[in-house]
């Protein structure tokens, strides 16, 4: 599975199948300051993922 994490880094992560959710404990990111695209979608967390997925992990930035 080829991800694309925040700061813009390419990672190639073997995942046969499962959640977003699961990819995002394997990589170490708190799923709370970040929205996920899959296959250039914006998905939930729970929506499942196969191993030819594109997963592009972007930050939420906010302030005031």
């Amino acid at each position: 599975m080829k991800i694309i994490l925040p700061e813009g880094r390419l990672k190639e992560l073997q995942i046969a199948q499962g959640s977003i959710e699961i990819v995002l404990k394997r990589l170490g990111i708190n799923p709370v300051v970040v929205v996920v695209a899959k296959n250039g979608r914006i998905v939930a967390e729970l929506d499942q993922i196969r191993d030819e997925d594109e997963l592009k992990i972007i930050r939420i930035i906010h302030g005031g």
